[in-house]
């Protein structure tokens, strides 16, 4: 009530509105000044000037400007009425004298409605000394609660990147053995291949120099009998009696036995080819029985089939049909909407690893399934539904498929896909097969046998996805 009646002090009464520019002329009554000149303009005709309010009339008005009221209108605009009346005396008062205190919300300042420039805090949020008390009383308990609630979220991050911490130096150890471990045995088993290739070089060698000195001995010995009948012959040949001579041709033939021997030795080539030619690659190859894991033979189970899906004979290969589906026996073993097959193997501990080609395709799906996954109707692929998969799709996009599902980070497009299971540590692993970089990782604890899972996508009638999924065997 009393924030109205003083606004309606701070009328002029012929525009009702504030005042703009107010004037007074001899009565104790205030208007606009354009207010007052419009309004006598309409009397020229009458030759005198009233007031509208007491219609008073003056034959020269005189129009004086009112300072204190155009001071109190400008405070008026610039300071909301209803804080200059709830406003209460300052317990610390203005340096000259004691007035009402206001607060500038937007300037966060006391303000005194006598003593500062309203220019100021024209179009500021202004308010009385109680009401800001209260609301930045609000902020800053609101303020408080989002500090304390950060700081509970970097404790919290804190613990845990401690727990990363501990946990990265754990596994570094571990890893660091591991690697230390996988070379130690490649190196043993280097120094073991390269010990029985020298062992076999010196048995080779020392059988071939037994034979040499063998038939050194053997021809030595020959070819000093040779030696003994040229000297028989020519002893004959050099006797001129005829009776002498022909008398001792029998005893000749006697003497000449076993001294003939035939030649027919021919140089045989030390075995070297055995020990050069492509020798990393030959030690490699006998070395790879001796590697875990290797790529493994793995086989489709039929049984898990999807109708449309064609498996080659050996159930290595897998593709989509696009003729109409096969009349197989329907069973809860097999995927009824999912174009999907699981490989026969069933898999509950240890450590594989095998490679699927994926080259020329623009969908598909790998990775491993529980062995008691729900195969019937339109399935989730993901973990919490026992599907642990990466996928091709759009393309060219790759993405492992958790909830949601994550985009990996591939260069180019994939040839062939390396899946590693070391099923005690939880641990599956997707690789490029190609250069072995890798895709991504699942950290699991598996609850139950696991299976390999293929789907190769649907092919179109465009001649897309029409490629097969393959398992790569290794064969050396």
């Amino acid at each position: 009530m009393m924030a109205c009646c003083l606004k309606d002090e701070l009328l002029c009464s012929i525009c009702l509105s504030i005042y703009q520019d107010p004037v007074s002329f001899g009565c104790e009554h205030y208007f606009c000044r354009k207010c007052i000149t419009e309004h006598w303009s309409r009397q020229e005709h009458q030759g005198t000037r009233d007031c509208p309010e007491c219609r008073r009339t003056f034959a020269e008005p005189t129009l004086s400007p009112s300072l204190k009221l155009s001071n109190i209108v400008e405070r008026y605009a610039a300071f909301p009425l209803d804080a200059i009346l709830n406003a209460q005396r300052s317990s610390f008062p203005c340096k000259d004298h004691e007035k009402v205190k206001l607060f500038c919300l937007t300037d966060r300042t006391v303000v005194c409605f006598f003593c500062d420039e309203p220019s100021l805090h024209e179009q500021h949020q202004v308010t009385n000394i109680d009401e800001a008390f209260e609301e930045l009383q609000r902020e800053l308990k609101e303020q408080l609660h989002a500090l304390q609630d950060s700081e509970r979220g970097h404790t919290e991050a804190l613990h845990l990147l401690k727990r990363q911490l501990a946990e990265t130096k754990t596994s570094a150890k571990g890893l660091r053995s591991t690697i230390g471990e996988a070379f130690e045995r490649l190196h043993r088993l280097l120094r073991e291949r390269q010990k029985s290739m020298l062992e076999e070089l010196e048995a080779d060698t020392a059988r071939t120099l037994t034979d040499i000195e063998q038939k050194m001995q053997r021809y030595s010995h020959q070819l000093r009998q040779l030696q003994e009948g040229t000297q028989i012959l020519q002893e004959k040949l050099a006797e001129t009696d005829r009776h002498a001579f022909l008398g001792g041709i029998a005893s000749l033939s006697e003497k000449l036995k076993g001294k003939i021997h035939e030649t027919n030795l021919t140089y045989e080539d030390f075995p070297t080819s055995k020990y050069t030619g492509p020798l990393q690659y030959t030690i490699w190859k006998s070395l790879f029985q001796d590697i875990h894991p290797v790529p493994a033979a793995l086989t489709l189970d039929p049984q898990t089939a999807h109708q449309r899906l064609i498996l080659s004979d050996d159930c290595t290969i897998v593709a989509y049909g696009n003729l109409h589906p096969q009349p197989l026996q329907d069973s809860p073993k097999r995927f009824d909407v999912e174009v999907s097959v699981l490989g026969t193997q069933a898999l509950d501990s240890g450590v594989h690893y095998w490679e699927v080609v994926v080259s020329e395709k623009t969908q598909w799906m790998i990775g491993l399934a529980h062995e008691t996954v729900n195969r019937k109707g339109s399935i989730q692929i993901q973990p919490s539904r026992g599907f642990y998969c990466i996928v091709m799709h759009d393309g060219n996009q790759y993405s492992a498929c958790t909830e949601p599902w994550t985009r990996l980070n591939v260069r180019g497009k994939l040839e062939k896909v390396g899946v590693f299971l070391d099923y005690d540590k939880g641990l599956l692993i997707f690789y490029n097969a190609d250069d072995m970089s890798w895709l991504y990782t699942f950290r699991e604890k598996f609850p139950g046998k696991l299976c390999s899972y293929f789907s190769p996508g649907q092919s179109h009638a465009n001649g897309k996805n029409v490629q097969p999924l393959r398992i790569n065997t290794v064969r050396i």
